[in-house]
């Protein structure tokens, strides 16, 4: 999922640099909520990981 964050970023920049400011904004969009989705997931299995050790 990061992987695809980091995709729709330099999309994104590249959108930009062309003058795509509206389909740049919306990649950027997609690209946050991507990252911010894998950072949240990844903390849950770490806090699942963790308790289910004890």
């Amino acid at each position: 999922m990061i992987k695809w964050a980091i995709i729709f970023a330099i999309i994104a920049v590249i959108l930009g640099i062309l003058g795509f400011t509206g389909l740049a904004g919306a990649a950027m969009s997609i690209a946050k909520i991507l990252f911010w989705l894998a950072i949240i997931i990844t903390i849950l299995f770490v806090v699942l990981a963790v308790t289910a050790l004890r």
